[in-house]
């Protein structure tokens, strides 16, 4: 899925977001508007993980949402 799609859909992704990285808070969310940097930057302050790590979790999380749509 590119990430156009994903800021696009913003608010139907977010909840897949929250349920995939629960440490998240809702204050995250409120800042988040679906921008790979901003997600993986609150990914990586939550978790406590290097940037890396945090963006290669991101990546993997968006490619279970273009599955999630094929199944649909």
């Amino acid at each position: 899925m590119n990430w156009d799609q994903i800021e696009g859909g913003w608010k139907e992704f977010r909840g897949k977001l929250k349920s995939d990285f629960g440490k998240l808070t809702d204050d995250d969310f409120q800042r988040l508007s679906g921008k790979r940097d901003e997600i993986v930057g609150a990914v990586q302050r939550r978790y406590g993980i290097e940037k890396d790590d945090a963006k290669n979790r991101v990546e993997k999380w968006a490619d279970s949402l273009k599955d999630a749509i094929k199944g649909s």
